[in-house]
């Protein structure tokens, strides 16, 4: 119950930030974003590089298993 307060309460402060009769803080948070989004990019397209090569890294992993197991049939 505590933390749906606290959020309900930080959504609150996020509009009333934003508004002009608020803090009037809209084109700060513009700019912000702008600022943000390159890092934002270059950090989800490391993620994907990784898990990418993870993915690779498993599939071959699988395809020996599953040649071992062929292997030990026909014997």
């Amino acid at each position: 119950m505590v933390a749906i307060i606290v959020g309900l309460i930080l959504i609150a402060f996020c509009v009333f930030s934003c508004l002009p009769c608020g803090l009037n803080w809209g084109c700060d948070i513009v700019n912000f974003f702008k600022g943000f989004a390159p890092v934002l990019a270059a950090f989800v397209g490391l993620i994907a590089v990784f898990i990418g090569f993870a993915d690779v890294k498993d599939k071959k992993e699988a395809k020996k298993e599953a040649q071992a197991e062929e292997s030990s049939q026909t014997k």
